[in-house]
């Protein structure tokens, strides 16, 4: 499988904070692949340092075959980045938004773009509409089909249901699963278990600086103690899988 991530080695530091300590992960094309970890962690770093917001103090970094930071223009020309809280313009209407955007990216048809989009996310109804009147995850979605705007290969999706309710929560479950379908590849930050236990094809673990588990579900299953029951063996969750490694390596 061709790979749209390969992070070798990668380090950051903030003064005497040690923040990444050697990162090596890959990400293939068309997969989602979600970074666990808790606050702190440097989720948001890493993800900084491979949109080229942020410059890593060693090793090296490709998105889309482009190192990072020899060829800074060529990544951000074929990635989009969704932070942790909508970047809408709430006087605007939802139509509005993205015809902006596409007018920024100086494509041809901004209205055309701003309609398949809408239709695509279900906000054809709502477009007219600004965006201070819409709800949470009507936000998100918008927020997340501004990003597509120009097709990108790769999105960065940094904790995109923080604040959401429930139900604005699998809005965008199911927007991911949908752009991953259509041949995206999505790379995901979290802190909630069961969104990438939903979503990923592959979970990497961050925890003080470093990767220490990187696999998918089913794998990660197996480094959990089988349970022993008397009539059904239990499955554990993802939440008790994260709990269990993270616990492990700190005992080590």
């Amino acid at each position: 499988m061709e790979k749209a991530i390969q992070v070798n080695g990668l380090q950051k530091s903030y003064k005497k904070l040690h923040v990444l300590k050697g990162i090596d992960f890959e990400v293939e094309k068309g997969s989602i692949f979600a970074l666990l970890g808790s606050n702190g962690a440097g989720k948001t770093t890493i993800v900084r340092i491979l949109t080229t917001l942020l410059k890593q103090d060693g090793g090296t970094a490709a998105v889309n075959g482009f190192d990072v930071a020899t060829k800074p223009d060529y990544v951000r020309q074929s990635i989009s980045l969704t932070g942790q809280f909508a970047a809408v313009d709430e006087i605007l209407t939802g139509r509005e938004n993205l015809i902006m955007i596409a007018r920024l990216r100086h494509l041809t048809n901004p209205r055309q773009v701003a309609d398949d989009l809408l239709k695509r996310f279900s906000l054809t109804e709502a477009a007219d509409r600004r965006v201070f009147s819409y709800s949470g995850g009507m936000r998100r979605r918008l927020d997340i089909a501004m990003s597509l705007v120009g097709e990108p290969q790769l999105i960065f999706l940094d904790e995109p249901t923080t604040g959401l309710d429930p139900e604005g929560r699998i809005e965008v479950w199911k927007t991911v699963k949908e752009l991953a379908g259509g041949g995206t590849t999505v790379f995901l930050t979290t802190q909630y278990l069961e969104e990438a236990e939903q979503l990923a094809d592959r979970i990497a673990i961050l925890h003080e600086g470093k990767i220490i588990a990187n696999s998918t579900l089913e794998e990660l299953k197996k480094l959990f103690p089988p349970a022993k029951v008397e009539y059904v063996e239990k499955q554990p969750t993802l939440e008790e899988i994260f709990l269990a490694i993270i616990g492990k390596k700190e005992d080590e």
